[in-house]
């Protein structure tokens, strides 16, 4: 490894620490990211929950999530055989990069080098999705201990404690599945490297900065949102028909019939 090598290597973790602190943190208070707005909208979901006996539909929403962790972890253990495939063919692959135009200096040793690291990510990733999928599995079990509706208005206080224990185990578990995902995302940078240090940098700071834009500035954060910030109050339901009809609505209708 030369010294660009190691200074795009440490642009690489610190671009990946960088995204895991401002997305899940609160250090930009200004502006919540698309991951914060999301963990209140799960509070909003699971306190909405106790309201109803008939809780299927919410079933069906922690089996998705669950599902959707499950896909990626087999997908990170394919990639990380991919990988190791990869290793097995080093001086095949080696001869295909060197023909490319951007191909920098490299060798057997320092292709295998990249190679691990890339192993290491997604090994990395599969861990956390892993821990994830465990994670849901026990929310589950945890919403399936919420009070009935009857049991909710006796005991409010302990109907709020036993929502907040599956807020809780929710929030970690998507607070995972998010980090192994970031980590496939920050993978797509990392193949820059195998061509040459300065792809490597420029492939890091394109993930870096989409990333950021989806979490910040993107219309799923605008949506996640309360309420989007340019539409005045009630015009959605209006505009689908679903308001209450206003006293002289109603007082017309009735004339009519």
């Amino acid at each position: 490894m030369t010294i660009l090598d190691s200074v795009a290597l440490l642009l690489f973790v610190c671009g990946w620490a960088g995204l895991a602190v401002l997305t899940q943190s609160d250090i930009v208070k200004s502006r919540a990211s698309l991951s914060r707005i999301m963990t209140e909208r799960r509070r909003v979901w699971i306190f909405n929950a106790l309201k109803r006996d008939l809780r299927m539909i919410d079933t069906q929403i922690l089996a998705g999530l669950q599902n959707g962790t499950a896909f990626f972890a087999s997908t990170s253990i394919i990639a990380i055989g991919g990988c190791f495939a990869m290793l097995g063919a080093t001086e095949k692959v080696d001869l295909v990069l060197r023909d490319l135009p951007l191909f920098g200096a490299g060798g057997r040793a320092a292709f295998e080098l990249k190679t691990c690291g890339l192993i290491a990510i997604f090994g990395y990733a599969f861990f956390k999705f892993g821990w994830s999928y465990r994670l849901f599995n026990y929310c589950t079990i945890l919403f399936g201990g919420l009070p009935m509706l009857t049991e909710v208005r006796q005991d409010p206080v302990a109907a709020e404690d036993a929502a907040e224990t599956v807020i809780a185990m929710n929030v970690i578990a998507a607070k995972n599945f998010n980090a192994g995902l970031r980590a496939i995302f920050m993978s797509l940078g990392y193949l820059g490297w195998f061509l040459n240090a300065y792809m490597f940098m420029a492939t890091t700071l394109l993930i870096f900065v989409v990333l950021i834009h989806r979490q910040f500035f993107s219309n799923a954060r605008l949506a996640a949102m309360l309420k989007h910030p340019m539409a005045p109050p009630g015009q959605m339901i209006r505009s689908l028909g679903l308001a209450p009809e206003s006293e002289t609505e109603r007082d017309s209708s009735a004339g009519m019939v």
